[in-house]
């Protein structure tokens, strides 16, 4: 169904391109820094899925260049990330603050370019930490929406994601993980889990000092940066196409 909907919305960029038209359609947030690079960070419309169907992203236009489309943000527990399947599918949140982009968007960002993928993170004192990976894409719903994720190219946060790779996404009502119990159930998120995780993204945000022994790992962590217990303050995923901008206007 992916795929069907992918090669609509290549013909809708055809017949665009066909007719003539100079309206600027961008497929993520490289095209639009690469339109203009004086373009600063926040909310935009995308067009990954085809013209008749905007979607909204926040760009991260200053970390390490730019041209970031951001897909999960954490920055203040106004989300509540414990949700089921179709909520995972199709989005949820609010650009301007926390979200998550929809493995459905996911998708079709990854189908449509080679993209690397960036983690920033931020803990109570202020500290900051990052860790890059050469390559995310990710497969349709058929196919569990299955994680395939390049080699860890860096970051002082160290590399919580790898043991993530090739896993299918889990949320409480679908269990595709690679535990006897669900992983999203027990640790309070939507992941590709594992048995069950060294990152997790969208577990529970908590207060700076994290909670008691028996709740540990549900928090939203990098254990290989600030342990099992500490919840980060600050959490962002996101993507770049490998391919830099061929000129800028």
């Amino acid at each position: 169904m992916m795929q069907l909907t992918l090669f609509v919305a290549l013909l809708g960029f055809a017949a665009s391109a066909a007719s003539g038209s100079q309206s600027f359609l961008p497929v993520d947030c490289n095209d639009i820094y690469c339109h203009d690079n004086k373009s600063p960070s926040g909310v935009y419309d995308i067009f990954p899925g085809g013209p008749n169907t905007p979607l909204k992203v926040y760009s991260d236009m200053n970390t390490d260049g730019g041209r970031w489309t951001v897909f999960l943000k954490r920055m203040d527990g106004s989300v509540n990330f414990y949700r089921d399947w179709s909520n995972y599918m199709a989005g949820f949140g609010n650009q301007s603050g926390e979200y998550w982009l929809g493995l459905e968007n996911i998708l079709l960002l990854t189908q449509r370019k080679e993209n690397e993928l960036r983690v920033d993170m931020e803990d109570w004192e202020g500290g900051k930490a990052y860790a890059k990976y050469s390559f995310l894409s990710i497969d349709s719903e058929t196919d569990g929406c299955q994680l395939h994720l390049g080699s860890f190219t860096g970051g002082d946060a160290g590399d919580s994601l790898t043991s993530h790779n090739n896993m299918k996404f889990t949320t409480f009502d679908n269990d595709q993980d690679q535990w006897e119990k669900n992983c999203a159930q027990s640790y309070l998120g939507g992941f590709w889990y594992n048995q069950c995780h060294h990152a997790n993204p969208t577990g529970l945000y908590t207060a700076p000092q994290g909670l008691v022994d028996e709740y540990e790992h549900v928090q939203a962590l990098w254990s290989t940066w600030k342990g099992w217990k500490l919840c980060l303050k600050t959490l962002a995923l996101k993507i770049r196409s490998v391919t830099a901008c061929a000129s800028i206007q």
